[in-house]
């Protein structure tokens, strides 16, 4: 697993240093351009693997307004492809509305399963 299971970011360090920001931030805005999920009307956090075990369990915490919009910005980005074709660009995610909605979720499982975990390998030891 990448990124957040890691624990492993730059980014704190990046956005604490001006210089390295003012670096950094076109970079990272070219690429996020460049990766055309935008295009699509996708939000990053869509593009996260379902299948991982953390991903399914903060999909199944997410309310019904956020599961019903993210399945209808997949449905409508997976026609547009059919279609071979980008959204007008009025339909485009804007970077602003670009927000991660589930990270906060994962983040949370992958917590708890650490704490399971840890619990789970607890040894009791007499005195």
């Amino acid at each position: 697993m990448a990124g957040p299971a890691l624990g492993i970011s730059l980014a704190p360090f990046i956005r604490s240093s001006p210089t390295l920001s003012k670096i950094f931030t076109p970079v990272a805005n070219w690429y996020a351009g460049g990766s055309l999920y935008r295009q699509y009307g996708l939000l990053y956090d869509d593009l996260l693997i379902e299948e991982r075990p953390d991903v399914q369990k903060a999909l199944s915490r997410l309310t019904p307004r956020e599961a019903y919009d993210r399945a209808y910005r997949i449905k409508r980005a997976s026609q547009a492809d059919v279609l071979h074709a980008p959204l007008p660009k009025e339909q485009w995610t804007k970077p602003e509305e670009d927000v991660r909605y589930l990270l906060p979720h994962v983040l949370e499982v992958e917590k708890e399963e650490a704490e399971r975990a840890k619990w789970d390998t607890l040894t009791v030891t007499r005195k």
